[in-house]
């Protein structure tokens, strides 16, 4: 590996990097695969042993992939065969060519991620023992490298038996290994919508830096008062001598217009007031203004560029007639937060990019979506998602990472834990966009309704982390940045977890127990968790399998399925929505869809319900935006960056103004949110409608006109004439407002006799693909092009559309260019509401 440096010799000295990420290494196999866990042949595992090309940032499993060695293991049951590689220990090697290396001043090799419990060798000799993958490392080898060729080897034990070792049985968690034993990714053990698949690597970059005289380290965050008038910018510095003594150097500071200079012994604090500074603002209630920050040393070529946001943020946990709100508060305004939880985006997550979070980060934005959570689960993400997540105005509630376990208090945890937090919070303070610091998922919850007393006696559990620790380092080092100690979670004495009056709450028995139509029974002042299962879109579900599935029952769609129950869940949740559901067991196009309807459908309801009761509910975030491998789970995006149906009913009922009819006390409202700064002058038009005939006359329909204040909810009772149906099976209610529709049932769902469609389609060419019409001869709901089927790179610009008689909606198709023009208008492609009545 040659040296790749960027040089910068000054009068202060030199400052030289040499990046060691990309391939240029090698791993090898140490010592045996582990009885039971499986493996390759004897001739694999010497070629192993001899070892084989790998990567940086990088894994095992994605490095054995490449040689050939192991089948993909997000593919059929893989991930089961490659047990073995997560139980095995991996030695990474490189040769690192430092030509200018000088070893009278200061060298580190820095490690930005290990995986997970290391030992880390320079020519020969250990420079650290790690066990925490959520940290960086800057080791000193000064005095061990040498101008020409060194030789890095990072010694990784397999995390899995180091997890099993360390457990005593007595700290509750669930999954293939105990993660609460070992600062690891906690769903690399397996989840309820992933398969265990525990990796060793250097899963970020790794660099050398040597340097003469002084080097420059600088972080930058915004502070804003309360009032608004106080901005400032605050730059923590750290100056670094060759000796690893504390170096003198004057620091300039500039933000647009004002400057300041200072003398900096060590680390120190530089304040710049920028009064005149605009406020950065979450998506919807202003321009998410970034203002370039940069940091030099006098004397050096040495400076430093950051982009940095400029807001105040609070809770408002003020109590009220129904127990206490729970209302982010950005620059004085309060955000009714609509978003979802982000899980990590690959389970492999070495092999996340930028392009992948920019990617993610704008679906979220075209959803309408302001703010993500960051769930406890996974990881810390990379700068380049909370950089996404600034520039699109996006909110992100970071959870530290414990999820769903009880975690031991004592050393060596303790001490990793701390150091963790203090890095983790110091990097994201400089990310305006973060703006809630969560101690853990779930785990508050389990203490008070999983029944972890009992097993877990008088030990600790975590609780000193959530309500000690953890504040404490959020105070110190993101002042100002609201903190909750779990989720669910409330802040009165005596007040359990996961209660409808105060904090945050995660609605779950609709899809465990009940039906979607019961998000209707609760008014949560914030929901941080709620969702429902769907399949992947076809193309995403086809490249997880060698062969389509023909049934359902079967093992291949098995394998996607993580949860237990969850298939039988699938079909119970379409009791009282579809005709006959286990009827869909034997057609696995027609499951796909129904289930699909059936998630956007529950996701539709639940919005709908939660923001039409603002300003008592303040918050709603799906479970879950992403998915972490080709499965079957509660995301709207697939693994394969596809949006599902979900999505796309998501994209209504998040968008600023919304159309909604909603029952209250057995009678139908229409329900209109204003989530902008301008009122709403709303004209309504509700209409009864024959399924196949189309509007039912003026006799049967009301207009009305609203005005909706700012940020406000109007709700509107129908007048007898079109609330009451003629023939409840036969009529639904069909709302219109500007380009806004909504509908409803008059009876339960699955009793709404729906007319076979004939819809006209025509298909005309693009530059980009297709403009697709389809024109109803009957009432046809929620029109769908499911283009994935077509062409895996298609696209659509909308799906989930209610066609009346004689009414054409035009669809816009990227890609798909070698289709057939009739393939837009039959099966699998074209798919509606309809269909399922008549299979």
């Amino acid at each position: 590996m040659r040296d790749r440096s960027l040089h910068a010799t000054t009068a202060g000295g030199t400052v030289h990097r040499t990046d060691l990420t990309g391939p240029g290494w090698t791993v090898r196999l140490a010592g045996p695969v582990p009885a039971g866990a499986g493996g390759p042949a004897d001739d694999v595992l010497a070629r192993l042993r001899a070892g084989i090309p790998a990567s940086v940032p990088g894994c095992v499993h994605d490095d054995l992939l490449a040689a050939g060695v192991v089948a993909d293991p997000y593919v059929d049951d893989h991930a089961a065969a490659v047990r073995w590689v997560g139980e095995s220990d991996w030695v990474y090697e490189a040769d690192v060519e430092l030509a200018d290396a000088r070893t009278e001043g200061r060298v580190e090799l820095v490690l930005d991620g290990l995986a997970t419990v290391a030992t880390v060798r320079v020519n020969d000799q250990v420079v650290a023992a790690t066990a925490n993958m959520h940290r960086s490392y800057a080791l000193d080898v000064s005095g061990l490298v040498h101008p020409g060729v060194n030789r890095v080897a990072v010694e990784l034990s397999s995390a899995a038996r180091a997890m099993l070792a360390a457990d005593d049985g007595a700290l509750p968690y669930d999954w293939a290994y105990p993660y609460n034993r070992l600062r690891v990714m906690a769903s690399s053990v397996g989840w309820d919508w992933a398969p265990p698949l525990v990796s060793a690597g250097l899963w970020r970059p790794a660099r050398v830096e040597s340097w003469t005289g002084v080097r420059l380290r600088s972080q930058a965050r915004g502070e804003v008062s309360a009032d608004l008038a106080g901005r400032r910018v605050v730059v923590v510095v750290e100056l670094d001598g060759q000796d690893g003594d504390l170096a003198t150097g004057e620091v300039e500071v500039a933000v647009g217009a004002h400057r300041s200079r200072h003398v900096v012994t060590g680390r120190d604090e530089i304040v710049l007031d920028v009064p005149d500074a605009e406020l950065w603002w979450p998506r919807g209630y202003g321009a998410p203004t970034l203002h370039e920050v940069t940091v030099a040393l006098a004397g050096t070529d040495q400076e430093q560029v950051h982009r940095v946001g400029l807001r105040h943020v609070h809770l408002d946990t003020t109590p009220d007639a129904t127990g206490r709100r729970f209302v982010v508060v950005v620059n004085g305004r309060e955000v009714f937060a609509l978003g979802a939880n982000w899980i990590p985006d690959e389970l492999l997550i070495s092999r996340m990019t930028a392009d992948r979070y920019a990617e993610r980060v704008g679906q979220a934005v075209a959803a309408h979506m302001n703010m993500l959570r960051v769930w406890g689960g996974g990881v810390y993400e990379a700068d380049a998602f909370y950089a996404a997540c600034d520039a699109a105005g996006m909110l992100v509630w970071q959870d530290f990472a414990f999820a769903c376990a009880a975690y031991p208090e004592e050393e060596p945890l303790r001490s990793e834990v701390e150091a963790e937090a203090r890095e983790q919070v110091r990097r994201l303070s400089a990310h305006p966009s973060v703006v809630v610091w969560n101690g853990s998922n779930e785990n508050l919850q389990g203490w008070s309704d999983w029944g972890w007393p009992d097993r877990v006696g008088t030990r600790t559990w975590g609780e000193g982390y959530y309500r000690e620790l953890l504040p404490r380092v959020v105070a110190e080092e993101a002042p100002g940045t609201p903190y909750v100690p779990s989720s669910p979670f409330s802040s009165t004495t005596g007040v359990g977890p996961n209660v409808d009056g105060e904090g945050t709450t995660h609605l779950w028995d609709q899809w465990n127990l009940y039906d979607h139509t019961t998000y209707r029974d609760h008014v949560p002042r914030f929901a941080a968790e709620l969702g429902f299962q769907a399949p992947p879109t076809g193309a995403t579900l086809s490249s997880a399998l060698t062969e389509r599935p023909v049934d359902v029952r079967g093992d291949a769609l098995a394998t996607r399925q993580r949860q237990v129950g969850g298939m039988r869940h699938l079909v119970r949740r379409l009791d009282g929505h579809v005709p006959d559901p286990d009827r869909l067991l034997d057609d696995v196009d027609d499951w796909s869809w129904a289930t699909q309807l059936n998630q956007a459908d529950a996701l539709r309801t639940a919005a709908d319900h939660l923001r039409g009761s603002w300003p008592r509910t303040a918050g709603m975030l799906v479970w879950q935006l992403n998915d972490a491998w080709p499965g079957i789970s509660w995301s709207v995006v697939d693994h394969g960056g596809r949006p599902k149906p979900g999505w796309h009913a998501l994209r209504r009922a998040f968008a600023p103004r919304t159309l909604s009819i909603q029952p209250r006390d057995g009678v139908p409202q229409v329900v209109l949110v204003n989530d902008t700064d301008a009122t709403w002058q709303a004209r309504v038009v509700v209409r009864r409608v024959h399924v196949a005939t189309g509007p039912l006359g003026a006799a049967a329909e009301t207009v009305q006109t609203v005005d909706v204040g700012p940020r406000s909810v109007a709700r509107r009772d129908l007048p007898p004439q079109v609330a009451l149906a003629g023939s409840r099976r036969d009529e639904v209610l069909v709302a219109d407002c500007e380009d806004l529709r909504a509908w409803s049932a008059l009876c339960r769902e699955d009793g709404v006799r729906w007319a076979r469609p004939a819809p006209a389609v025509e298909a005309e060419r693009t530059p980009q693909g297709w403009r697709v019409r389809v024109t109803a001869d009957v009432v046809t709901c929620d029109v769908a092009l499911l283009v994935d089927r077509l062409d895996p790179a298609a696209r659509v610009d909308d799906l989930l559309t209610l066609l009346l008689p004689g009414e054409t909606v035009e669809l816009d198709v990227t890609g798909a260019q070698a289709a057939d023009p009739a393939a837009f208008g039959a099966r699998p492609v074209l798919r509606t509401r309809n269909d399922l009545w008549h299979r």
